[in-house]
């Protein structure tokens, strides 16, 4: 659960801090008092959007620190993820997270003091933190919400069936447009394909070999000054070998280290120095041995074949040709040969490849239809298990006689996007499978059932709302739920029930809730109260806990605005006392 949040220099608020507990924590207070920067200061925290623009000017960053402590299922999930990001929890298994945003844009995060990317906020956030908002409710009127609803209620088991379906649909799709374009622009392409095998065919009769026209450039070079290089060379090689056998009794290396070598093991006897000095003159010999073994090879090697600069000329002229057309240097044209080849296997568009790609491309459209027709199958026996939680839910919000009804409905098929046919009737089909999925609302007795965006008041949709949050919290999820103004529209009988449902909730997740409505604050935990500070040259706002009579005064400004009525502070008790008796049912 989150223990602690702190704000800093985010919109009106300066510096607070929020103690929180495990059960149910209210956040109340004055329009514009900066309720709201409480819920986007979580937002900030768990990796949300950056947003310069409600950052104070002083001290020019926004911070935001909170105190996660780590308990239960999620417990290991999370410290492995912060674990590869190189940071731990502390001994008693909390772990310190923070973000900041400059006045520039710029943003930092931290992880048990040490700085890590913003997707690791982001990660941990999805595993211990869910919010609810007003715009949640308005998505829930969109069809597409209200099918991940489902999807979501449906379970794991139905995620992965989803999933496969996904992929199956991707496959099917892209076989399709590979076929279509195929067909399509054949006669660019039989084009583009004739113009690579001519490039193919030239570099094949060259057959150029990887790092040849640098080997080729070495070896002219040489070749083009092999007098100069032969000169060289021999007089080298007299100077090492020795000239007696062209009658110069010139001394050469090879016998002047004969003989130090010998006069020094001559004396080694009296001084062993001498000695080790003889051999490192015997180990020079061998070297010079070797060089001038070497030296005799490459006066060879110049004087073996007279027609060989004539030979790398005509070579380099043909690998020349090659470079001019493929690429900056051979290994550029091996890779450009390399590379033409693919592109002809993907330009094919012979018939016996269109053949096999029509046959893949049914092939994968009946698995598409037929994980189609299971997925129906799927989400309409979830359909029926979902509207009977959602309904009993709704009961305890005050809407006794109410019921939801999810109706999956086959999907219309368009001219735009692509169709199936299941058990026989044409379907259109998405990602998403080949169902609409349609949330309606029996608000009383004799009325019909409606869609949500036709049938459902704004305090209706908010009960509807809360009750799914609640079915999907009984079958796990994050342990920390935030519900901001989630009961705008709501009011009377209602909003005592919405505290009511909030306080059972809070037996088993953390539970924070911003609310305008006294009823549901009368159930809090822990109640705060965000309050403007208008003294200063710049309005500022911090959070303060209340309790006993400041709690009454609170709760009595909620009712009539009037936080010191006499009558107003009874009637505030009197909400204190039937919140504290049904808290303890």
């Amino acid at each position: 659960m989150l223990e602690e949040l702190r704000i800093t220099g985010l919109g009106v608020i300066e510096d607070t801090t929020l103690p929180l507990t495990g059960g149910m924590n209210v956040i109340t207070g004055e329009t514009g008092a900066g309720k709201t920067m409480v819920v986007t200061g979580l937002g900030l925290l768990f990796g949300g959007r950056a947003d310069a623009g409600r950052v104070r000017s002083d001290p020019g960053r926004a911070v935001v620190e909170g105190r996660l402590r780590l308990t239960g299922k999620i417990a290991d999930a999370v410290l492995a993820r912060i674990t590869d990001a190189g940071a731990e929890a502390d001994d008693d298994g909390a772990v310190m997270l923070s973000r900041t945003v400059t006045i520039e844009g710029r943003s930092r995060a931290h992880v048990g003091g040490r700085s890590a990317p913003v997707a690791v906020l982001t990660d941990v956030g999805e595993r211990v933190l869910a919010v609810h908002g007003q715009s949640d409710q308005l998505r829930l009127l969109r069809p597409a919400e209200q099918r991940a609803a489902l999807d979501r209620f449906a379970g794991p088991e139905h995620e992965k069936l989803l999933e496969t379906f996904r992929e199956t649909f991707t496959k099917w799709r892209r076989t399709a447009d590979d076929l279509a374009d195929r067909r399509r622009n054949a006669r660019d392409r039989n084009q583009e394909a004739d113009l690579l095998k001519l490039g193919l065919d030239e570099i094949t009769r060259v057959d150029p070999q990887p790092g040849e026209d640098d080997e080729l450039k070495a070896e002219a070079q040489r070749l083009e000054h092999a007098e100069g290089l032969r000169t060289a060379a021999a007089l080298a090689y007299q100077s090492v070998a020795g000239g007696a056998e062209a009658g110069d009794e010139t001394p050469d290396a090879t016998s002047l280290l004969g003989v130090a070598r010998r006069t020094l093991e001559g004396q080694a006897g009296v001084d062993a120095k001498l000695g080790d000095l003889a051999g490192r003159i015997e180990e020079a010999a061998t070297l010079v041995a070797d060089v001038t073994a070497e030296l005799s090879s490459y006066l060879d090697a110049l004087d073996a074949d007279p027609n060989r600069l004539a030979a790398i000329y005509e070579r380099r002229a043909l690998l020349r040709g090659l470079t001019r057309k493929y690429a900056d240097d051979i290994d550029g044209v091996i890779a450009w040969a390399e590379t033409a080849r693919t592109r002809l296997g993907e330009l094919d568009t012979s018939d016996e490849l269109l053949e096999e790609l029509e046959r893949e491309r049914q092939r994968l459209e009946a698995e598409v239809a037929e994980q189609a027709a299971r997925l129906t199958a799927a989400r309409t026996e979830a359909a029926g298990r979902f509207a009977e939680q959602v309904s009993v839910e709704l009961a305890g919000l005050a809407m006794p006689h109410a019921r939801v009804e999810v109706a999956v409905l086959p999907r219309t098929a368009g001219k735009s996007e692509p169709s199936v046919t299941v058990d026989g009737t044409e379907v259109g089909v998405t990602a998403d499978g080949a169902d609409e999925v349609e949330l309606r609302l029996l608000a009383h007795p004799g009325a019909p059932a409606l869609p949500l965006q036709r049938g459902a008041s704004g305090g209706e949709l908010s009960r509807v709302m809360l009750a799914i949050e609640v079915v999907f919290a009984g079958a796990g999820g994050p342990p920390t739920l935030v519900f901001d103004e989630v009961d705008s529209g709501v009011g009377g009988t209602a909003a005592v029930e919405i505290g009511r449902r909030l306080a059972r909730l809070a037996r088993s997740h953390q539970v924070l809730v911003v609310t305008h409505l006294p009823q549901v604050a009368a159930f809090a935990d822990r109640h705060l109260v965000v309050a403007k500070d208008t003294g200063g040259a710049v309005t500022t706002s911090g959070v303060r806990v209340v309790e006993d009579t400041d709690r009454a005064r609170e709760l009595s400004r909620m009712l009539a605005g009037l936080p010191d009525s006499d009558l107003g502070i009874a009637h505030a008790e009197e909400l204190l006392a039937v919140a504290d008796r049904e808290k303890r049912r």
